[in-house]
């Protein structure tokens, strides 16, 4: 049984990574499955001692790229951002994991990141954008 406050601190946990929105498709399944991913691993193995956080994110991303993960990377290539990994460190990750993992999982998890960055410039073009019309709004 999961108690409440692992599911709280498994909140908490995902909040701080900024994936306080990811997770609501279990939840919409099964609210027991939500509360395994939140209270267990985000709740209890995500707030281990020993590992920063970012350094627990380094290990999740390189074991999802290692695997070629079809789905998952993306929320935490993210993540990586969101816990102060840059985008350097990124490509060095797929870089030393498609050394042993194999090129096909480095160019997989390269394309995956290739998502990510252009939906994130598309955000921020479409944000410019708002604040542009915004201010010509106001100045009119």
């Amino acid at each position: 049984m999961i108690s409440d406050e692992n599911v709280q601190r498994g909140l908490k946990l995902l909040k701080d990574m900024g994936r306080e929105n990811t997770l609501f498709e279990q939840e919409d399944t099964s609210d027991e499955m939500h509360r395994l991913s939140v209270g267990h691993l985000f709740g209890e193995i995500w707030s281990r001692p020993n590992l920063s956080l970012r350094d627990r994110q380094i290990v999740t991303l390189a074991a999802n790229i290692a695997m070629a993960r079809p789905s998952g990377t993306h929320s935490h290539y993210r993540s990586a951002k969101k816990v102060g990994i840059s985008h350097e460190e990124i490509i060095e990750i797929m870089i030393q994991v498609g050394a042993y993992a194999g090129w096909p999982a480095m160019a997989h998890a390269n394309r995956q990141y290739r998502e990510i960055l252009a939906e994130d410039k598309a955000k921020e073009a479409k944000a410019a954008k708002a604040k542009k019309a915004k201010a010509k709004k106001k100045k009119a």
